[in-house]
Parts: C-alpha cells; structure tokens; sequence
C-alpha cells in the first residue's frame, strides 16, 4: 500500500517531540562541538569571563591580609533568534531518507516515517549551523545561516582590529609568511612554542575532551603532513591512521574545520575555552508545520543559537595571523 503523511501527522509529531527536535540541530554540531563546550538555557546573552587577582600563601604572619581586588574580565556571550521556512512535499523527504521504494512498503509504520521526516529537517538546520561556525558574520538584514550570529573567526577578527589581541599581549602571533608543504612543521612549531606556558600546560590532547585544539583550515594539515614526511622520512608517529597531533606538543591536536578554508586566522585554545550558546527551553523557539499550499508543506522553526570565548587572555589563546599566500 502507499503511504501518505498529512499535514497533520507531521504538526502533531512536532507539538509532541518539540523539545527534544529542538535539540536536532545542535547534534548536527557533534563533529566539531566535541572540541567546544555547549551553554545551554541562554536568553539572549550572559556573561561570561575569568576570575583574576592573586591569593597566596607566604611565610607565617599572624597580621597578614591580602586587601588585593580579585576582578573579572566580562565577555558576553549573545544567542541570536533564528528561524528557517521550508516549503517541502513530505514525500520527497521519504524519499530523500529512506529511498523511492519506501511508499510501498505494508510493513511500515506510519507514526515512524512522520518522526523521521520532521526529524530529517531539523537535522539540515544544524549542518549550516556548523558550516559556518568560524565564518559567520551577523547582518540582521539578511536571510541565510552565516548571517544569524558572528563566528569565532569572526569574533577574533575584531578582537585584533579593536587591538585586545595583539603581539604586544602575547595573544596575537604573525607569520612571516604563508604555510606551505615545505615549511609548515616550522611555521607551527614557532606558533606552538610562542604559546603562554599556562597555556601550554593544558594536558591531555589524545582525549577530545582535555587538551588543547588547533583549529586550521584543512589544507594546513595537508601541508604539515607533507612537510613532516619530507623532512623527516619514515616516522613512527605518521605510521598511525589519521595522526592528528602536533609533533613535539602531544597534549596539541589539529582540527580541521569547515568554515575555515579561506580563514585569515588559526587558535589553538581549549574545550572549555570556545562557547557554543543555545536555549532550548525558550517558548519563543518552536518546530511548526503549516499548509498554505495545495500540494506541498512549510516547515517552520526557530531557536537561538550563538558563539563566544570565555576569555582571549594569553593564558587560554593564542590566533596566529596567517601570510597571505
């Protein structure tokens, strides 16, 4: 027999799993979110930052009293308010998930497919969401997903303009020239080494969620493979698939990120350095499906979403600024 999805299955099926539907497009950040960390329960910003001040031990003193202030320097991160309409005929969606001869199969379960489809859309959401997560530049004017919020390039990028991320800090390094597959072990081992020692100590960078992230375009780890290779001939260390890590610095990963292809900026920071804001509780957030045409649905949705470092202080950061090819 045929299967047919109405308009309202799939309203139903969105009213009844709208919490857990919201959370779709988040999932679909797993690749890179699993090197950021997720705030959730954001209405529309919070601020965030690091504790500083001093607050020691010294030789006995029955009179001491550190009258020092301890201060914080505030970041805000800001979650934007999206939505995304969707004109879409249920069938083609079938189609798309499963293949053409899933209408005529008896042994389906209706209630399946309808979860599946509503499911599949709001999948799609989280791929822009995560195709743009270094490049996003918010404009209130337009329409597409590299528009909702600003990125972590984006963030940094003004950061330097705004002078807050420079040499003189100690947050900011210059490479002297463009990496390529004949100098790239050598322009990331003076990045790595120009890093804070507090920074560097960050342990661990085997485990996805410790250590420190090296966020590159892809070509980048193209080069510092060949390079590697080159200079150093057999090695132990490329004899493991897809080795990741920066040679000298074991607790340093490579991500290769999308977005970041034509970046002006790599980071090498932390997990818990990189913030990644949502609601998901919001009641302005909502899964909705409507018919307003004879022959096809719209699919509607809205949720906030947005990025943010915790702090850009040398001892969480270091953004190299890369040469111009």
């Amino acid at each position: 027999m045929s299967v047919v999805i109405t308009q309202e299955q799939l309203a139903k099926s969105a009213a009844k799993y709208r919490k857990e539907l919201l959370k779709l497009p988040v999932l679909a950040l797993a690749p890179i979110l699993k090197y950021m960390t997720l705030r959730t329960g954001i209405r529309d910003s919070e601020t965030v930052g690091e504790l500083a001040g001093s607050f020691e031990f010294g030789p006995y003193d029955r009179k001491r009293r550190d009258e020092s202030d301890i201060t914080i320097s505030p970041r805000t991160l800001q979650v934007f308010l999206g939505n995304a309409v969707k004109c879409f005929d249920p069938n083609d969606v079938v189609s798309s998930i499963y293949g053409s001869s899933i209408t005529n199969g008896d042994g389906l379960k209706k209630v399946d497919i309808v979860t599946q489809v509503v499911s599949f859309l709001c999948g799609k959401l989280g791929e822009g969401l995560a195709r743009h997560i270094f490049d996003a530049v918010r404009d209130a004017g337009k329409t597409d997903t590299k528009s909702l919020f600003n990125g972590f390039d984006t963030i940094l990028l003004k950061e330097i303009t705004d002078g807050n991320v420079s040499e003189d800090k100690g947050n900011l390094f210059k490479f002297a020239e463009a990496i390529t597959a004949d100098n790239a072990v050598d322009m990331i081992t003076s990045f790595c080494r120009a890093a804070h020692d507090e920074l560097l100590g960050v342990e661990d960078g085997a485990d996805a969620n410790n250590g420190l992230y090296l966020f590159v375009p892809r070509q980048i780890v193209y080069n510092y493979r060949d390079d590697y290779k080159t200079t150093t001939g057999h090695s132990p260390i490329y004899d493991e698939f897809n080795q990741m890590t920066v040679e000298g610095f074991p607790n340093i990963r490579f991500v290769p990120a999308a977005g970041k292809a034509k970046s002006k900026i790599i980071q090498l920071t932390s997990r818990k350095n990189s913030l990644v804001g949502v609601n998901g509780a919001d009641e302005r957030e909502k899964i909705e499906i409507n018919k307003y045409h004879n022959f096809e649905l719209d699919f509607a949705a809205t949720m906030f979403f947005g990025t943010q470092y915790e702090s850009i202080a040398p001892e969480r950061i270091l953004v190299g600024e890369l040469a111009a090819n």
